[in-house]
């Protein structure tokens, strides 16, 4: 197998020590930074002559710090990449220069999903708050709708069932897999009618909830949103938490957006301002899927 000359990972990668050490069969030279660059002239001074590089979700690899990088064969996205339009490096670019750019799914999505079940069950039955309801609620019989029936969707779908929810989804496409066990298909705003509890399962960047749609959500109703980025339109955020009986739940504040620093210190707003899918486990997954993407780079390039 051949080997990259020098691996850079140009900010924090979450790859652990076994990882680390592994990653010395895989390059002669390697280089970790342990904070994040300033600015592009930091990414491409940290870069310098490598041919490979390891990102974080949180630093911008674009088209200027790839033309200033001419050896770069290989981007390794330590983090997860659902599309191009949402990745953080130009992956468009990277592919015009003959530059593989790999990244990692579905790696912490347990840790979410236990995070917005905890977070649940503390509204319905009044941990910490002021009653949601009457009375406190249990999830039997709860009307809970899940927009995106990706991985972690389809999981908080699967939990809420067998804790006997009535879950319904919507999603571009049908899943007759989910609709086998009970979970019913239904339109977005039909959905968000009808459900007390919704969660927004999308991708990063892919906001599907503004004024109109708020309006079909009414008031009274939880909504969590388990992406890093935001799923609604700052302002029709805004508007729909001016109602205190209405409660919006995510780990970090960029799923909020871009009125994060206002927002967060609403009453209503719930947020752990942390990954809550970064735990023991994940990271050794994240590491595990980070070197599999390396060896199958340098297996195809022989």
């Amino acid at each position: 197998m051949k080997k990259f000359k020098k691996i850079v990972a140009v900010d924090p990668v979450s790859i652990i020590d076994s990882g680390r050490e592994e990653l010395k069969n895989y390059a002669d030279e390697i280089v970790f930074y342990s904070d994040y660059p300033k600015d592009d002239t930091e990414i491409i001074n940290r870069i310098d002559n490598a041919d490979g590089v390891l990102v974080s979700y949180a630093t911008r690899i674009n088209k200027d710090i790839l033309e200033k990088c001419p050896n770069i064969k290989y981007v390794g996205m330590c983090c997860s990449l659902y599309s191009e339009e949402s990745a953080n490096v130009d992956i468009a670019f990277a592919r015009s220069k003959g530059i593989t750019v790999l990244g990692i799914r579905d790696y912490g999505d347990r840790g979410v999903v236990e995070y917005v079940m905890y977070q649940l069950i503390r509204i319905l039955h009044g941990f910490d708050f002021p009653l949601w309801n009457e009375l406190p609620l249990e999830l039997t019989d709860l009307k809970v709708g899940i927009i995106g029936l990706g991985v972690s969707g389809g999981m908080i779908a699967d939990a809420l069932k067998f804790m006997g929810s009535d879950v319904s989804y919507y999603s571009r496409t049908r899943k007759p897999e989910k609709e086998q066990h009970g979970i019913q298909y239904k339109e977005l705003h039909q959905l968000l009618k009808e459900s007390q509890v919704v969660f927004a399962c999308l991708n990063k960047n892919v906001i599907l909830l503004n004024d109109e749609e708020f309006k079909q959500l009414g008031d009274k109703k939880i909504l969590f949103n388990t992406s890093i980025g935001p799923a609604s339109d700052p302002e029709a955020l805004k508007n729909w938490l001016s109602c205190n009986a209405n409660y919006y739940c995510c780990d970090t504040e960029g799923a909020i957006g871009d009125n994060a620093k206002e927002l967060i210190n609403y009453p209503n707003v719930l947020c752990a301002k942390k990954s809550a899918g970064m735990t023991k486990q994940a990271y050794g997954l994240l590491t595990k899927k980070v070197l599999d993407n390396i060896k199958t780079f340098l297996s195809n390039s022989l």
